[in-house]
């Protein structure tokens, strides 16, 4: 009998039922690194959490400082965790290209933080926790774990306030510092930013109660829907320094809020006499009235330190004047309305006309608006008799009306 050689059969072990039984087993068991990560930030962010409750509970000082360097430790742990997470996972997806929508923006996020690093140190600091906070904040929602959410929430709202507060308290710093008139631009539009930013993420969560304050957050909802022209974002950033002085009175100082106020008026004025829409002037000049108020209202009339004497004199005439015409207001609405517009102008132009040859522009508006409320007249810019000095600026020449100053007009 002829002896047959048996031919060695070669199985692909991709395809046999065991295998493909024991490459899933596998995958189940064997933990991938978006899965290490996930796990990782999840422990740190319950022990953390763990941390925080023992720290608020403690009544005894000395526990409480050991529980407070607890809670330290474990949040900057927590914080370290979720870094490592954008560097293994998102980055790794980006790169592949596998990367939803939501993970590229958050890298670009990332990389606009990191650059920070390179101009400001603790700027750069200050945003990365609050870019990473932010990240986990949003996979906790996803979650939908109402417990887990309700309870990071009272952590993450308390570390978020004070991030926002020395963002602030920064860029009051810098402010003080040499800067180009672009770099302070620049400041103030961070200050700005991070205040409509906190008021929008953050204030919600923390719930207020003040009446005053809950107005003017509606009045800064109203701002958040639709295409907004420039009176709109300058009334806007009216509102947003209005409630910081509520909410941030130590980290943004009454001097820096003074120099934002400044800029904004600064800002509405040239508005005023660059637009050639007539209905737009009128907006930006009734823009500048409120702002006048608030200005008035909210800072000068809290002020207690001055740089000169005479400015605090000066400004105490302006309030006794503000005082006697509120007096006035349940007589005659309309004519309050008009003197208040006059005393406003006049108190601006004081300020205005030691430098003439720079706001000359508006000045001219001031003049031309105060001869249609009535207090001034026009007259013809001409002389028979005696030297005339010219202005190169105005062409008209402006009577004062002394009844209207006096209070005598009806």
């Amino acid at each position: 009998m002829e002896a047959r050689e048996k031919s060695l059969r070669i199985y692909d072990t991709k395809r046999t039922f065991f295998s493909k039984l024991s490459n899933t087993f596998t995958k189940f068991l064997t933990p991938t690194r978006t899965g290490i990560n996930n796990l990782l930030i999840g422990l740190k962010r319950s022990t953390m959490i763990k941390n925080y409750t023992q720290q608020l509970d403690c009544k005894d000082e000395e526990k409480k400082q050991l529980f407070t360097k607890k809670f330290e430790e474990s949040y900057s742990l927590y914080l370290e965790a979720i870094d490592q997470h954008v560097m293994d996972t998102i980055y790794k997806r980006v790169k592949a290209g596998t990367a939803t929508d939501f993970e590229k923006d958050a890298l670009s996020k990332y990389y606009n933080v990191i650059h920070l690093k390179e101009t400001d140190e603790l700027e750069y600091k200050l945003r990365k926790q609050k870019y990473l906070l932010e990240l986990d904040y949003n996979n906790v929602k996803e979650m939908q774990k109402h417990k887990l959410q309700e309870t990071y929430e009272k952590i993450y709202t308390y570390e978020m306030d004070q991030i926002f507060k020395r963002l602030l308290k920064h860029y009051s710093m810098k402010l003080s510092e040499r800067l180009t008139p672009m770099q302070k631009d620049e400041m103030y539009d961070k200050i700005f930013d991070t205040l409509e930013d906190y008021i929008t993420n953050i204030l919600t969560l923390k719930g207020i109660t003040d009446p005053e304050l809950i107005k003017q957050c509606s009045l800064f909802e109203t701002y958040e829907v639709g295409k907004l022209d420039q009176v709109d974002m300058l009334d806007k950033r009216m509102i947003l320094l209005g409630i910081s002085r509520k909410l941030f009175v130590h980290s943004l100082p009454l001097v820096v809020a003074e120099k934002c106020y400044v800029k904004l008026l600064k800002d509405t004025r040239n508005l005023i006499v660059d637009t050639k829409i007539p209905r737009k002037r009128e907006n930006a000049y009734q823009l500048l009235l409120r702002m006048f108020e608030q200005y008035n209202n909210k800072l000068l009339a809290v002020k207690i330190y001055w740089d000169k004497p005479e400015q605090k004199n000066q400004y105490a005439k302006f309030a006794e004047k503000c005082k006697a015409l509120e007096a006035t207001k349940e007589k005659s609405l309309k004519n309050y309305e008009i003197k208040k517009q006059i005393l406003y102008i006049r108190e601006d132009m004081k300020k205005l006309e030691k430098y003439n040859d720079k706001y000359f522009r508006i000045l001219q508006f001031y003049r031309n608006r105060l001869v249609k409320l009535g207090d001034m007249r026009e007259a013809k810019n001409s002389c028979k008799t005696g030297k005339y000095k010219s202005n190169k600026y105005i062409s008209i020449k402006y009577k004062i009306r002394k009844d209207i100053v006096d209070g005598t007009a009806c």
